[in-house]
């Protein structure tokens, strides 16, 4: 039961965060995505893989964005991201 209760809870967040996805069209040219999106858009970049592979508006980087900004944000929370898993993984003795 608590699998079942695990696996609900898993896919709830799943499709609650897809709403978020760059390429979704809540940013524009006149309302770019700036630097905490480009966070946002980092840690969700593998499921945008993901996704994007079945839905063709969905993407990994928000086109309409603020520059240089949002790409701090967005290579920040990658590296951060992925880097981080080094950190909690058991080391060879």
């Amino acid at each position: 039961m608590k699998r079942a209760w695990g696996l609900f809870l898993l896919l709830t967040v799943v499709v609650l965060l897809t709403g978020c996805l760059p390429g979704d069209g809540r940013n524009t040219p006149e309302d770019p995505a700036g630097f905490l999106w480009g966070i946002w858009h980092g840690w969700m970049a593998p499921l945008s893989l993901v996704l994007g592979l079945f839905r063709d508006h969905i993407r990994v980087y928000e086109v309409a964005n603020t520059g240089w900004w949002y790409d701090l944000g967005f290579y920040a929370a990658v590296i951060s991201g992925f880097g981080g898993l080094s950190l909690v993984r058991k080391k060879e003795k």
